[in-house]
């Protein structure tokens, strides 16, 4: 555990007289790892959607809380996560975004793995010519796989193995956002883009679960979508975020709309909502479409947001999806200075976390919380072990 132990109890205080993260939390290398721990490998946290191998033998690599990982589709359709490793030296199997045609062949000494996971070849591994040894059991040297969920097209992962099973862990969002359980569908190449940004995720997370920034953030959203139209959403140990009652569907210059979801109770036909499953995804909901951003940290300041559009059917018009991830993209990046400009304003010795706004900082209050009680656990199961 990291000697920079930080106190967390004015975090975890009422909103009234809370104190947000001390800095320590967004400049600290210790404590920065520290949190990859409790935070990113300890829960159900997001490493890419199900469009990133959409068809069967597609394989990615991803780096997630400085694991290395594999992203693929086996042989059998199925969206599997392993460590990016083989068993014989640790060598890096995969190092671009590739399709595996027959096995996953280590380029060290050529072990050979199914897209299952299995160990199939082991070329010498007697001796010269000789394939097989006693001492080498194939069925216990596959790869490492990670725990993994889809649900809205997310691949979710739990590196520990340790969370509960994610339909319990997210059981009162997956009951809120009920009616979208349908078919998602993936926009394409055009409806999905990255941002790289000088940020600590968290930073990221606590920006989109509040409306409060609007009016001077996203004037151009907030002249139709406005501050006092929209509501909190806080489930303390869970989620938070926001909603709104005015909901525009973008429209093309005949006058065309994406299609509607099937089924959707009346709130949805003005109403969307916006939500930071904790730790790392931030996902939207409309009646026409849904997104999905996964927040990949790069460092300790750095952070990738990956961004990608979901519609309700697969042959939605190509030139409004266009639009539709042009105007979400502008949104997004008109957050960027804020969350860079927060990032640096840690350096500041003087600053004590923040104060929260009652009225408008309920959900970031939510989030800060969550992590604050999360690393507390984290730090008494370490010197419980000690």
């Amino acid at each position: 555990m990291s000697d920079a132990v930080t106190d967390l109890s004015s975090v975890r205080r009422p909103i009234e007289t809370a104190n947000g993260l001390p800095n320590a939390h967004y400049t600290d290398p210790a404590i920065y790892a520290e949190e990859s721990l409790a935070l990113l490998q300890s829960q159900w946290a997001g490493l890419a959607v199900t469009a990133d191998v959409p068809e069967v033998g597609d394989a990615k690599p991803i780096t997630f809380a400085g694991i290395p990982l594999l992203l693929l589709r086996d042989h059998a359709g199925q969206v599997r996560v392993f460590q990016n490793i083989c068993r014989h030296r640790g060598m890096i199997l995969v190092e671009e975004p590739r399709k595996i045609e027959g096995a996953i062949r280590c380029p060290y000494h050529s072990w050979c793995y199914g897209t299952d996971g299995r160990l199939v070849s082991t070329p010498h591994v007697g001796g010269p010519g000789q394939n097989t040894h006693d001492a080498i059991n194939r069925s216990e040297l596959g790869l490492l796989e990670v725990r993994s969920h889809i649900w809205m097209n997310v691949v979710w992962i739990n590196i520990s193995g340790t969370a509960a099973p994610f339909t319990e862990s997210m059981a009162d969002l997956i009951a809120r956002w009920a009616e979208f359980d349908k078919p998602l569908y993936h926009g394409g190449a055009e409806s999905m883009f990255r941002l790289d940004v000088n940020c600590n995720w968290k930073l990221a997370v606590e920006n989109y679960c509040e409306s409060y920034h609007l009016p001077w953030v996203h004037p151009g959203l907030n002249s139709y979508s406005r501050l006092e139209d929209h509501y909190h959403i806080e489930r303390p140990g869970l989620y938070a975020g926001q909603g709104t009652l005015v909901y525009r569907q973008l429209q093309g210059e005949d006058g065309s709309v994406f299609p509607d979801f099937d089924g959707l109770s009346q709130m949805w036909d003005t109403g969307a909502e916006y939500v930071a499953a904790f730790p790392n995804v931030l996902l939207g909901v409309h009646r026409d479409h849904a997104y999905a951003i996964i927040l990949l940290p790069e460092g300790l300041d750095r952070t990738v947001e990956h961004v990608h559009l979901f519609y309700t059917t697969p042959d939605t018009d190509q030139a409004l999806r266009d639009r539709n991830a042009a105007q979400w993209k502008e949104v997004f990046v008109e957050d960027v200075f804020v969350v860079e400009g927060m990032q640096r304003g840690r350096l500041a010795p003087g600053f004590d976390g923040g104060r929260f706004s009652p009225a408008m900082d309920g959900p970031t209050h939510v989030f800060h919380d969550w992590i604050a009680a999360q690393v507390d656990h984290f730090r008494s199961q370490s010197k419980a072990a000690e």
